[in-house]
């Protein structure tokens, strides 16, 4: 039997899937994806695919989303909800609980901040000062916090690998041809690591702290699996497919905590301001986010805005917040979920006058 929050996602992925870039005039449809967010069009609009993301096939009209309770409930929905595509930053959250675990959170708030940097996500983030960098969700401080994991190359993979894996509830494949291309093409990143060992902030060998950082960015995960480890985070370190104990309580929190403030890159603000949900972005298409000790929540649609983040996947949550109150700043209990879009789609019957 299909629930009304089933009915609720299909629905929202099927407008999503038809949303287009348009000017924004007195004539526009209230719905209309503003130019920052271009959809379709030119490299004015930034809506293209990266042709990065193209390894993995996506294709224009992927959008899936998936929602995964802490009690091990999953719903999903869209085209591209089966369609696996690289992680890429989003590991970078999975990583920072990892050293936190492993070192202790007064270390690891030694050797990277946690502040919000307002600067792209490829920026020298470093503080002028301590020599830190800003926060682990941008490169420079996830490469810092990528050589915290091991004293090896080796180690250092492996723990990642196994703690992505522990959050998915499965082992998660690589995918060698993005790996492959990004590691041929990580100069930036290769600079940045060279910048934390002249800096004295990082003794590790760069190329292989990067190398390890890029294998991690290039492991496939699907929509639900990305909401499976959302849900590890939400429900306080425990995976509620496996319920094994991914992360400490102290490591999910620090790992929420910063995805709230530094997981949308320069868009932090507008995120924390519009959907009000601790979020992680990546360039394959995908965003989590976590609704503390309730849910966790991704979405995938491969075209991106100005900002690295997903273009459908900023409008899902936008809209999911709003219908469903989940913003943590709201001063109201969210919405059951399901009580909730049994109200929707009641409302939205009447509104239209059929069953859309």
């Amino acid at each position: 039997m299909t629930s009304a929050l089933s009915t609720y996602l299909d629905r929202l992925t099927t407008e999503l899937s038809a949303a287009a870039c348009t000017e924004i005039d007195d004539a526009a449809p209230q719905d209309a994806v503003l130019l920052d967010r271009g959809i379709i069009g030119s490299a004015e609009v930034a809506g293209e695919i990266p042709e990065l993301s193209r390894l993995s096939g996506a294709r224009e009209d992927h959008v899936g989303v998936a929602l995964c309770g802490i009690d091990g409930e999953i719903l999903g929905a869209g085209n591209g909800r089966e369609h696996a595509f690289p992680v890429q930053s989003i590991s970078k959250a999975f990583a920072y609980g990892a050293a936190i675990d492993l070192h202790g959170m007064e270390h690891v708030d030694s050797v990277v901040d946690e502040e919000p940097t307002g600067e792209e996500f490829n920026a020298l983030s470093l503080d002028p000062h301590t020599k830190k960098p800003k926060n682990p969700l941008v490169n420079i401080g996830a490469i810092r916090t990528h050589a915290m994991l091991g004293a090896e190359q080796s180690e250092r993979t492996q723990r990642l690998r196994a703690v992505l894996d522990a959050a998915a509830g499965h082992p998660l494949e690589l995918h060698r041809e993005t790996f492959e291309e990004e590691l041929g093409t990580a100069d930036r990143n290769l600079a940045l690591a060279y910048m934390l060992r002249a800096a004295g902030s990082m003794e590790e060998d760069a190329a292989e702290v990067v190398g390890g950082y890029v294998e991690g960015c290039a492991v496939l995960t699907t929509v639900t699996d990305l909401a499976v480890m959302a849900a590890t985070l939400a429900s306080g370190g425990t995976n509620p497919l496996t319920g094994e104990r991914v992360f400490s309580r102290v490591a999910a929190r620090q790992v929420l905590s910063v995805m709230m403030t530094c997981g949308m890159y320069d868009n932090a603000g507008d995120w924390v301001s519009d959907v009000g949900l601790p979020a992680k972005s990546g360039v394959g298409g995908g965003i989590i986010a976590a609704l503390p000790s309730r849910f966790g929540v991704a979405s995938y649609a491969p075209q991106l805005d100005l900002h690295g983040n997903s273009v459908r996947g900023t409008l899902f949550f936008e809209r999911f917040s709003a219908d469903f109150a989940l913003h943590l700043l709201d001063g109201v209990p969210p919405r059951d979920l399901h009580e909730r879009a049994e109200e929707l789609i009641r409302e939205r019957h009447v509104v239209h006058g059929d069953d859309r």
